[in-house]
């Protein structure tokens, strides 16, 4: 069986190393907001290009308490408005919610899956005050054309790069000081790293990133009650800290990042090249690092036919996602809302085996089978 994704696989190159923390991390007997959080902190900012990154319990709390840090700096006030893609994991959703603040939904293009633009100015209003843009799968949004809206409209701009560990702007321009990565194209981000990302954990962790100082300092005391120092709070905060352990393991696999998006991006190229159905839309990718391949999703009408299909061919494959934001119970109120290029793409996408760990064997298998369908 091709596993769609072998967790177990992928960090077993690095247990000896996690073997090796863990004991440390038991001798110092410091467990919470140590040495290895600050470590991963400052290696993590190194790495995205930004002066800041502040370790968070999740990926969703990474959105939830940038929105809020704005909010108690003025720069927001709950009941905003947050321009959003319609066809994101619903997490992107719940974080403006969580804030108290209004999602107001744009449909993505169908081609990249992700936010389109040329919908932005149509959707503000007075009450809008931030973009929040979804690099979705692990291919970066527009951010120049974003940016440039967010600019026209004094907006701010949140990018939620939970699947975009290393993705590079602009990576082909030889513009210097052009090639800014995930995490350092608005004026802040978010970041998951659930262990089935591309720079994943064993467990919860998030960072956000960003070169605000004000915003920096007040989110580094929200996620922890709100206190910089012990017993005095100067804001209304959470419990949201990257945990310390958490934080040496991401600290001994981040150095492999970029190499093992490189690794996704040979594979996505054999994809792209060597899938040669009709019946199947592969995805659009200008073939720079603007990619990760957090995810390689492809869509055909008859999805499901072709995940059975595969599963019987020893393939896993997963969906993501099947139901629609707009179409969830959670959001009754937006269930008769018509968003048809959003309703598309989760009723014909799928996505294919893709990590570091994939051999060219299983490459070249999935290729075949796909190649073979009929249906």
């Amino acid at each position: 069986m091709i596993k769609f994704l072998d967790l177990k696989k992928i960090n077993a190159p690095y247990q000896e190393q996690f073997q090796e923390k863990l004991k440390t991390f038991l001798d110092k007997g410091w467990y919470i907001l140590g040495t290895e959080v600050k470590s991963f902190e400052e290696n993590f900012a190194n790495f995205c290009g930004t002066k800041y990154c502040i370790g968070v319990g999740n990926g969703l709390d990474a959105l939830v308490l940038i929105f809020k840090a704005y909010i108690q700096l003025g720069k927001i006030q709950k009941g905003d408005e947050v321009i959003v893609p319609a066809n994101t994991y619903i997490a992107s959703i719940l974080a403006i919610k969580e804030a108290d603040l209004i999602p107001v939904l744009v449909e993505p293009r169908l081609e990249t899956y992700n936010l389109n633009p040329e919908l932005i100015q149509e959707k503000i209003t007075p009450k809008t005050k931030a973009i929040l843009a979804v690099h979705l799968y692990g291919q970066l949004a527009e951010m120049e054309l974003i940016n440039k809206i967010a600019k026209q409209n004094n907006l701010l701009v949140i990018e939620d790069a939970a699947q975009a560990h290393g993705a590079i702007a602009n990576s082909n321009s030889e513009i210097p000081n052009s090639k800014k990565k995930a995490g350092n194209l608005g004026d802040a981000a978010g970041f998951s790293f659930y262990p089935s990302k591309n720079l994943g954990a064993l467990g919860d962790a998030g960072a956000i990133t960003t070169n605000d100082d004000k915003l920096a300092k007040v989110l580094f005391s929200v996620r922890n009650y709100g206190s910089e120092k012990k017993y005095h709070n100067d804001f209304i905060g959470v419990n949201s800290r990257l945990d310390e352990l958490q934080a040496a393991f991401l600290s001994i696999k981040l150095p492999n990042l970029d190499v093992e998006n490189e690794v996704r991006r040979r594979i996505a190229k054999r994809y792209l090249t060597e899938i040669k159905n009709s019946k199947i839309l592969l995805p659009n990718w200008d073939f720079t690092n603007n990619h990760v391949f957090h995810l390689f999703v492809i869509r055909t009408q008859n999805r499901d036919k072709l995940q059975e299909y595969l599963l019987q061919n020893e393939i896993e494959t997963m969906i993501h996602y099947p139901i629609a934001p707009h179409k969830q119970k959670a959001f009754a109120q937006w269930n008769s809302l018509s968003f048809p290029i959003s309703e598309q793409i989760h009723n014909e996408v799928l996505s294919l085996p893709m990590s570091p760990i994939m051999t060219n064997d299983e490459v070249t298998k999935v290729i075949e089978k796909l190649n073979q369908w009929t249906y």
